[in-house]
């Protein structure tokens, strides 16, 4: 099968040039596509020869969005493309995953996508990239979970095209989003055990993480409205557990107080309880004690970002109009 790559950044910088150096090493096309950087990445694309698109100011920019145009312009320079890896400028490629994962998809037609092990660049740099590499942590399947689908990974033109690509009014989760779509047409998402691609979060402060994690509950919001009445109900557990947690229970505790005199702050020892149950499964996985006690506390914190991306979701849709959520 034909393989081309696409890249899609915005400011990355020096990440952009070891992402298209380890994709020009695979000797494959490349196109890519650039969100309005301020940064030099266009100019740094064109000086290493790469085929560079710069999408319009004039619609919102999204990861979705830069994807597909990518996408069309890849198939439009290449038409017999048979298969496209999806690469963002902050990871890199690890050599001969391309061959791996392009053998995974001949071997079997209902494979739609292909993944394979991400892994942080620099886990040890501090906290916010150790979360990161836990979060890339999973066991490879066939099918795997479709909403453990990346926007890091191969795909089949044809069934890419067919299913309209990623969906751009996603400002987040638009990766999950085509899996589920790509699982609802009777296809799969296969993640092989080969390693993929290194990551590189760039997330120093709480800042970045409260802001990346609001874009996760953005996303959350968004696949369940699409898909929680599917037949794979899709976020229908992850938004319900973020209404109770962020929002419910808080609520619950602050009306009764006054009636119960303050007995009801008992029912706070119900986050001690959530952090346990994430702990003792995190470390049934395999993490270190200390790795899912970190886990385990940011699950927890998390909850209170997601549903401010909740809320944001749901005065974007009333606008009609979704802008992406930067956290570098």
């Amino acid at each position: 099968m034909t393989i081309g790559v696409v890249v899609i950044g915005r400011n990355e910088g020096p990440r952009l040039r070891r992402c298209l150096e380890s994709a020009l090493r695979t000797a494959r096309p490349i196109v890519y596509v650039d969100s309005g950087s301020g940064d030099g990445s266009v100019a740094l694309a064109a000086a290493l020869g790469v085929e560079t698109l710069e999408l319009e100011r004039s619609r919102p920019f999204s990861a979705a969005r830069a994807r597909n145009e990518g996408f069309e312009r890849l198939l439009a320079k290449f038409p017999g493309i048979g298969c496209v890896q999806f690469l963002d400028a902050d990871c890199t490629l690890f050599a001969g995953w391309l061959e791996a994962a392009a053998q995974a998809l001949a071997a079997d037609a209902r494979r739609a996508a292909v993944i394979g092990e991400l892994m942080e660049r620099e886990p040890g740099a501090g906290v916010y990239s150790r979360l990161c590499a836990l979060e890339w942590r999973s066991a490879p399947g066939d099918p795997c979970n479709p909403a453990s689908l990346v926007g890091i990974a191969m795909m089949r033109a044809d069934v890419f095209r067919a299913l309209g690509g990623f969906r751009p009014q996603l400002i987040a989760g638009e990766d999950p989003e085509l899996g589920i779509r790509m699982a609802l047409a009777g296809y799969k998402v296969t993640k092989i055990a080969c390693p993929m691609a290194t990551h590189e979060a760039g997330i120093t402060r709480f800042a970045q993480w409260w802001r990346r994690a609001v874009r996760a509950g953005h996303a959350i919001g968004q696949r369940c409205d699409l898909h929680g009445r599917s037949a794979v109900r899709d976020c229908v557990h992850e938004r319900s557990s973020t209404v109770f947690w962020a929002m419910g229970l808080p609520l619950i505790v602050a009306c009764s107080a006054p009636a119960t005199r303050g007995a009801s702050l008992l029912l706070l020892a119900a986050y001690a309880v959530l952090w346990f149950r994430v702990w003792r499964r995190r470390r049934g996985g395999g993490d270190s004690a200390a790795d899912a006690v970190l886990y385990a506390t940011f699950v927890l914190i998390a909850k209170f970002a997601h549903a401010v991306g909740l809320a944001r979701f749901f005065f974007n849709k009333r606008a009609g109009r979704y802008e992406i959520i930067e956290y570098k």
